[in-house]
């Protein structure tokens, strides 16, 4: 049965005039059954709260949509049960005259409504799929609807749970970036009772990828050179895709500096060459070294320098046991205390600060250790320059420091002594001068 009620703002919803003149009334309704009406509500459907309907979309607004299920009135979805997705506007997700599934929640309320729920029969449907793909051990697809703390909401008919651990074969920090974006993911727990569905896009790729992983590692082998992008910096160093598969640089071989943070050495995108130090198959983990790439700055100082050559350096640390002084590209040698005066001292800040420039000489040189012996007291005397500073420096024949008589460091050098000690200065600190320069 239908009621067919006129707009009673248009003309013709007033009536109209005969031949004669008489004003005829508006056909309020219109009897279309075939049937009496006792007999056509009998015919009803025998509708149960829960139970699955279909009908034809015959209105849509921001907060509902009616449903025509063929009861004595239309049934009614609220816009929150359109949908696991949070916020939809109904005229986005359906249309009038659709087909659509719904399950009824409530018969009739208190306001003689019959609440419906698309989203419940997709939930409904949707389990028994699940529940057969993971018996199958199949996988499943859906898109990023939610980034929430700890992981991802991926819509798969019903709300699937991503952790952030398995979104990729490494931890991802960053899972702005997949909102809205298809996954296809594994299902690893499934608890209709708990409503609870975890998903795993980490061991889908790890399947799908284990061939081409496993023909990679096979090729890998410890000492080549490869290059790489940077995919991930993390605490204790950087990942790199070497386009197979990821491998780790540890912070301890992303330099031959000191790394205070991976972060201050490479960004996410750089590419890098690193060569393999280790490729552990059963594990499946790649170590990388980016510094074995390049030229060790111990090495080159140790190629181009010998014991017994004079070099620059500024002093960087003081400790009890003496001072270090910077005599190359992160290089540091340490003075002894006794190294650094010709009399005795008790602590380094007697005779030098930190930032002070000043001449060196190398008294041992021991590259496997990975250290350099200097002395402050010993370049006093004078000797061979390192082949860097020849050219800005006056040299003998043999290479040797040969300063003037009247060289201005030196005369200053002399006049802090004399400062300390005076002209009358002890015999014993006169001693502990050098004797070529007592007479200068």
């Amino acid at each position: 049965m239908s009621d067919t009620i006129t707009n009673p703002t248009d003309s013709a919803a007033l009536g109209v005039f005969d031949a004669d003149g008489n004003y005829q009334n508006r056909k309020v309704t219109e009897n279309d059954l075939d049937i009496p009406f006792s007999e056509a509500i009998k015919e009803l459907p025998d509708y149960k709260d829960g139970q699955l309907v279909s009908g034809k979309v015959v209105k849509v607004s921001r907060d509902e949509v009616l449903l025509d299920i063929g009861y004595k009135q239309e049934g009614v979805i609220p816009a929150r049960e359109l949908s696991i997705r949070a916020d939809v506007n109904p005229a986005d997700l359906v249309k009038v005259g659709d087909e659509l599934e719904a399950v009824i929640l409530t018969l009739e309320d208190r306001e003689d409504r019959t609440i419906l729920s698309k989203k419940r029969a997709q939930y409904e449907k949707a389990w028994g799929r699940i529940e057969k793909i993971k018996e199958e051990n199949g996988t499943v697809s859906g898109q990023v609807i939610e980034v929430v703390k700890g992981g991802l909401i991926v819509d798969i008919g019903l709300r699937g749970f991503l952790p952030a651990s398995l979104v990729e074969l490494r931890r991802v920090r960053d899972l702005s970036p997949y909102m809205n974006q298809p996954i296809e993911a594994k299902i690893i727990e499934l608890d209709k009772n708990r409503n609870n569905v975890v998903l795993s896009r980490r061991a889908f790729l790890e399947e799908t990828q284990r061939e081409t992983r496993d023909e990679f590692l096979a090729n890998l082998k410890p000492g080549d050179v490869r290059k790489g992008i940077v995919s991930s910096v993390v605490q204790f160093g950087a990942f790199v895709d070497l386009g197979g598969m990821d491998g780790l640089i540890h912070v301890s071989e992303l330099s031959w500096k000191h790394v205070d943070h991976p972060s201050s050495v490479v960004q996410v995108g750089q590419e890098v060459s690193v060569k393999v130090l280790d490729v552990d198959l059963d594990r499946e983990r790649i170590s990388l070294s980016k510094k074995a790439t390049e030229r060790d700055p111990w090495e080159e100082f140790a190629s181009s320098h010998e014991v017994g050559q004079l070099v620059y350096g500024r002093v960087t640390k003081l400790v009890p046991f003496g001072a270090f002084v910077q005599v190359g590209d992160n290089i540091e040698g340490l003075v002894h205390i006794s190294e650094i005066s010709g009399r005795h001292i008790e602590a380094p800040e007697e005779m030098v600060t930190p930032g002070e420039e000043l001449w060196v000489k190398i008294i041992d040189l021991d590259l496997p250790r990975r250290r350099i012996s200097i002395s402050i007291r010993q370049a006093a005397e004078g000797g061979e320059l390192a082949e860097e500073y020849r050219s800005h420096f006056a040299v003998d024949e043999h290479g040797n420091y040969a300063a003037a008589a009247d060289d201005s460091e030196r005369e200053a050098a002399w006049a802090e002594y004399y400062k300390e000690y005076g002209e009358g200065a002890p015999a014993e600190a006169a001693a502990e001068a050098p004797a070529d320069d007592a007479t200068a």
